[in-house]
């Protein structure tokens, strides 16, 4: 049953707590050195614990993760439990929501509606894509119950710092607070940066204007599948 944040409509502009943090590295203290000094993810020691089924494996998709680590913290918050990073990255790919290009070795993905299709008709989380979304709007998501994938710059890590570009990294948005939003960062260099929160008008400095919304409260109802995609095997159903 998820927790009272998530059905208790007298809670004003909720936060959801807890929502543990889930890199998309397996070592969140390795990141500052991965992102900022050229530390190969794919020595991360701890690869295994990802359930990627090789460290060659790991070091391949490790770095394109932060979508399916927003959604581990997600079902995590709701259910108490969530498949492994690979196993939900296998179901998002039976999906379509990373493609592989034949012959080449770049990753084109998150891609948001075969994503949201994954997660509903999987994990029976509803998901609403959002092409292009003012952060006024964002707010609105969250004050209305909702977590929000968003699009950022990576380096919100670094708050600080004048981003070189909007968008191309998820955060999972958890709430708003006190003209903040709270968020969840799967490639955070600090605990701080990792579990963070930022006045709406900074957030909206590195957001990208899109994202994917889930709404933790209610469960999907399981829609028709799209031709040539069947149930996947490795991802099952959280219940």
């Amino acid at each position: 049953m998820p927790p009272p944040c998530c059905t208790d409509p007298s809670l004003p502009s909720p936060v959801h707590e807890p929502v543990p943090v889930v890199t998309q590295y397996a070592t969140a203290d390795l990141i500052g050195r991965i992102a900022y000094e050229g530390y190969d993810a794919g020595n991360d020691p701890r690869w295994q614990t990802s359930g990627a089924p090789s460290r060659r494996v790991y070091a391949r998709w490790c770095g394109h993760m932060c979508g399916i680590a927003c959604l581990r913290m997600a079902l995590l918050h709701r259910d108490g439990h969530a498949p492994d990073l690979f196993t939900l990255l296998q179901g998002a790919r039976h999906f379509g929501a990373y493609i592989r290009e034949a012959g080449s070795t770049e990753i084109r993905g998150m891609i948001y509606a075969p994503f949201a299709r994954y997660v509903q008709a999987t994990h029976h989380l509803p998901a609403t894509v959002h092409g292009t979304l003012e952060v006024e709007e964002l707010v609105g998501l969250l004050d209305g119950g909702r977590m929000v994938m968003a699009s950022v710059s990576k380096e919100i890590r670094r708050p600080e710092r004048e981003p070189e570009r909007r968008g191309g990294h998820l955060v999972l948005a958890v709430g708003h607070r006190d003209g903040q939003i709270v968020f969840r960062n799967p490639s955070g260099h600090t605990p701080q940066s990792r579990s963070a929160a930022l006045p709406v008008e900074r957030f909206g400095v590195f957001f990208g204007g899109r994202g994917v919304s889930l709404q933790p409260s209610r469960r999907a109802r399981p829609r028709p599948l799209p031709p040539g995609v069947s149930q996947p095997v490795a991802s099952r159903p959280t219940i």
